[in-house]
């Protein structure tokens, strides 16, 4: 098995050693992804070994990443490993949820069950390893949240110094708390996300810090996994659509090339269709799809969301998300914060519970639905990528009526559940429960 990095860009499709130090082609400044030559397994004999790995108690095969090592074989050495048991999240139903999207059936694949509680742990445990294979001692990230937290709990793992860039005032005091938690050295600078990626991108080159942001091709080789956990607790039956939030766009990069590699090494016979959701403020990617990909991709300059997760204006990974969006033959859709934030109260309704921007997902598929483009009857999945417990704040200002959009537009929260103030009177609290409020 030989692996290279390979320049995304059809026209270009320049290769470089595994081991080069690159986030983007030096030849056309394109996108770099991992590429494996001479695939040679048999799709039954991997199935069967997978499953057995399920019963192991080493680490690898405890990983639901480095359980499926064969479809990720770019290293040369698994002593380079650092895993928290990453992966392994379950695959939920609810009727409840199904009903209010309009569909007969649902399943969320819930990524906040991860160590650190979202799907950037699938892929930082292969953005680490390659870090101490290259023999960096730190490495860093830009991020709303979710990177910084789980970027800084594998670095932390690995004896690594984690570095982390924040937009000041704008990230989840949750996920904050994390990365503060797990050690990082953290900058919070004066500026979006998208500025703050490019002064973070020259800082690495000139002091020898290793980037893991998603525009890392090692990061999305970890996600692409959660694609094959899926395949797998299905019994490899491919379900009609697959559904995800649209942000960095790296997780639907890394999902539909899982799709794709397990598809053409014969592990599934089709392609789900894709489709990725953005908040309305924060939506170049349902903009440049209603151009049908004709013309340039326009960033937003001044992204705006409560969905902070999902709040970016120019994500790098658009070019290979609209590859893999076009080959299933998917669909971009944006919704509304008032439709977020409703779709989010009833996944905590059906005891699932997920942040703000794992509930685009519920809020796409019902108008994705209502428009005839999801059949009711069709097997969708979405993807929860994200904790109930990330953006408490957010949940709280719902149920109590002080949730307020960017633009200022108070959030009505149709299934708000606002708290009861009673008297220390078991006459009045027997009253108010006998109202059966």
């Amino acid at each position: 098995m030989e692996a290279r990095l390979v320049c995304f860009d059809q026209a270009c499709r320049a290769t470089y050693d595994i081991t080069e130090v690159l986030y983007s082609c030096p030849r056309c400044g394109g996108l770099l992804e991992v590429d494996y030559q001479d695939w040679d397994f048999d799709p039954a004999v991997m199935k069967r070994l997978w499953r057995e790995r399920r019963m192991n108690e080493t680490p690898l095969d405890q990983s639901g990443v480095w359980r499926y090592r064969e479809l990720i074989p770019f290293l040369n050495d698994y002593r380079h490993v650092v895993t928290l048991r990453e992966g392994n999240t379950p695959l939920l139903e609810s009727a409840r949820a199904a009903a209010y999207a309009g569909l007969k059936t649902i399943s969320f694949k819930h990524q906040g069950f991860n160590p650190t509680g979202s799907f950037k742990d699938n892929g930082m445990t292969c953005g680490v390893a390659q870090a101490l294979r290259l023999g960096m001692r730190r490495v860093a990230c830009v991020s709303t949240g979710n990177t910084s937290a789980s970027m800084t709990a594998y670095a932390s793992a690995a004896g690594l110094q984690p570095i982390i860039f924040v937009p000041h005032g704008n990230i989840a005091f949750g996920k904050l708390a994390q990365a503060l938690e797990y050690g990082a050295l953290t900058l919070q600078v004066e500026a979006n996300f998208d500025e703050i990626l490019a002064l973070v991108r020259k800082l690495a080159e000139r002091l020898g810090i290793y980037l893991l942001n998603s525009i890392n091709p090692f990061r999305v080789e970890g996600q692409k996994t959660i694609a094959v956990e899926l395949m797998d607790q299905r019994d490899w039956r491919v379900p009609d659509w697959v559904v995800l939030p649209g942000g960095n766009l790296g997780n639907t990069a890394a999902l539909g090339k899982g799709f794709r590699e397990m598809r053409a090494l014969g592990l599934i016979d089709r392609l789900p269709r894709l489709a990725v959701i953005q908040a309305e403020g924060a939506a170049p990617f349902y903009e440049f799809a209603q151009r049908r990909g004709r013309g340039e991709f326009c960033p937003v300059r001044n992204p705006e969301t409560l969905a902070t997760a999902i709040r970016i204006g120019a994500p790098v990974s658009w070019p290979k998300a609209w590859y893999e969006v076009t080959q299933s033959n998917g669909v971009v859709e944006k919704v509304s914060e008032e439709e977020i934030a409703d779709a989010k109260a009833q996944i905590g309704r059906a005891g699932i519970g997920c942040e703000p921007a794992s509930a685009a997902t519920l809020a796409g598929i019902r108008k994705l639905v209502a428009r005839g483009v999801i059949d009711r009857e069709a097997e969708v999945v979405a993807i929860l990528t994200g904790n109930l417990l990330k953006d408490p704040d957010y949940i709280y200002r719902y149920h109590t009526g002080q949730l307020v959009t960017p633009s200022g537009r108070r959030v009505a929260g149709q299934f708000a559940n606002r708290p009861i103030v009673v008297p220390n009177d078991p006459d009045r609290i027997a009253e108010v429960l006998a109202c059966g409020v």
